[in-house]
């Protein structure tokens, strides 16, 4: 058997966006990916669906793995022939025992990679505003343990040396220690009043900064009740937070949305509301499947030269079509001369991704809009193709019918009620853990109050609701849920952008 390769894999700080790209690729590649507690899920969701995932993460004084049996696991795996990627948050080689690791693969023959990564001691200061360095502040820095390997005899910090030669230290692991470390920091020359910070899960949406002395930081992190993962930075550099401040400066920071949509759909909305500060929960309360059958849908494809029109009311609807035209041996050349209508710019930008260019996108995203739009183009006895949820507004259909034309609206794919947690969204509604619900069609709203139970749309009163456009709006109101935004462009950009306005005028 040929024996497999062991990638020793820095994720970085906490940001999971701080990941190389060949980090990624080997974490993409990978047939088995031993991870710990700092490792972001949805790094791990990059992965294979058939890759094999071993959590050995480590809190502390809390080891779910010892580091000697995480050493032989590797060396095993490998020897089964096996691609191994050790995912470790920050670098492998800061304080991250990627050495021990490394020296048992070279004992054993085994063969590895060090991918660096970003380590904390840079990069969390750099999200609190504290450059580790800066002209005419500080022209050096050390990064430290703060938590020494306990086997140990006695210390091998030269705290004499270290305590005033360096300008800025950043002690990783520290902050159980702190007594312990501000009081050598003193007792070998550090005065008591130098400026020091504590940053609890820095570079993530949870980032919490303390800004205290070198003599007030213990007493200080325990009135607040600070616990790891923190790391303890000291020095004048951290004066320069009052001014350089920005990653928690940010509209949405502190505050945690809900986001509804379909898992596969979740990512963009996901991604504006986390550049604008936000920790988004994913919790689709909708799941898109094919439907029961492909009759009509196929009866329908049969005869695609016979429509004069077709019309797509959502990305989902063109996407769901077209990969059934595909499975059918068929492309875009099977519309021939059909014209193209989509209800949004969205919808049209999916359509252009299977080489079709819509010939009408009405400036009204929705039924109405695209009904508008097409009074005077349908002809009394024309054919018109719309391919869309099983169950959606019956409204265009109607108008449309109403112009003389003869309308086949056929399924593409159902919407089901998603597979979240209701009752930890409940509970976390009702702690006031949710600030910001996002709803994007109807379906995620009656689908989430499905998941959230009897109490459903009391519980939603307790957090802002932002809607999509005024049908989504109409059905929370139809259920007892009055919203906060509705967006004037029924886009995801949109639902952002009257978000945006929200927040900016309650500042």
């Amino acid at each position: 058997m040929k024996q497999g390769m062991v990638y020793l894999v820095g994720a970085g700080p906490g940001d999971y966006k701080l990941i190389s790209v060949k980090a990624l690729e080997y974490i993409q590649q990978a047939d088995t990916i031993v991870y710990d507690r700092l490792a972001d899920d949805r790094l791990l969701s990059t992965a294979r669906p058939d890759v094999e995932l071993i959590y050995v993460g480590k809190a502390s004084s809390n080891h779910t793995m010892r580091q000697e049996d995480i050493n032989q696991l590797l060396v095993d795996k490998a020897k089964e022939g096996k691609n191994v990627v050790r995912l470790k948050g920050g670098d492998p080689f800061v304080f991250g025992r990627g050495g021990e690791e490394a020296l048992t693969l070279v004992e054993n023959k085994v063969s590895f990679e060090v991918v660096p990564g970003i380590t904390s001691a840079i990069s969390v200061p750099a999200y609190a505003g504290i450059p580790v360095t800066h002209r005419g502040v500080a022209t050096s820095f050390a990064v430290i343990t703060g938590h020494e390997d306990p086997t140990k005899a006695e210390s091998t910090i030269k705290w004499s040396h270290l305590a005033t030669a360096v300008d800025t230290l950043v002690f990783l692991m520290g902050v159980e220690n702190l007594p312990h470390i501000t009081a050598k920091l003193i007792e070998n020359g550090r005065l008591a009043d130098t400026p020091a910070a504590v940053i609890r899960w820095g570079t993530k949406p949870e980032q919490r900064v303390l800004v205290t002395t070198v003599g007030k930081a213990a007493a200080d992190v325990a009135r607040e009740g600070i616990k790891p993962p923190a790391i303890f930075i000291v020095g004048e550099v951290v004066n320069l937070r009052q001014d350089l401040a920005w990653f928690d400066q940010r509209l949405l920071f502190g505050k945690t949305a809900l986001v509804t949509r379909a898992r596969e759909q979740a990512s963009a909305l996901t991604c504006q509301l986390e550049n604008l500060g936000a920790q988004c929960i994913e919790a689709p309360s909708i799941k898109l499947v094919p439907p029961e059958s492909y009759a009509e849908l196929d009866k329908a494809i049969d005869k695609l030269a016979t429509y004069n029109w077709m019309i797509f009311t959502s990305v989902n609807g063109v996407e769901h079509f077209f990969n059934h035209l595909y499975s059918k041996k068929r492309d875009s050349r099977a519309l021939g001369n059909v014209k193209i209508a989509a209800i949004g710019a969205q919808t049209a930008a999916a359509l252009k991704n299977y080489g079709i260019l819509a010939d009408i996108v009405p400036l009204e995203f929705r039924a109405e809009g695209i009904a508008a739009a097409l009074t005077g183009r349908i002809e009394p006895g024309m054919s018109v193709l719309i391919p869309r949820a099983l169950v959606a507004r019956d409204i265009l259909p109607e108008k449309l019918r109403e112009m003389g034309a003869t309308v086949d609206v056929v399924p593409v794919y159902r919407t089901l009620t998603g597979d979240s947690d209701g009752e930890m969204l409940a509970k976390k509604l009702s702690a006031g853990e949710i600030d910001l619900v996002t709803f994007t069609s109807s379906s995620t709203v009656t689908n989430l109050l499905e998941l959230l139970g009897s109490k459903g749309s009391e519980l939603l009163q307790t957090a802002k609701i932002a809607c999509i456009g005024p049908i989504t709006a109409g059905t929370c109101l139809e259920n007892g849920i009055k919203p906060d935004v509705i967006a004037e462009e029924y886009t995801i950009h949109g639902m952002v952008e009257a978000i945006t306005t929200l927040y900016k005028e309650a500042k």
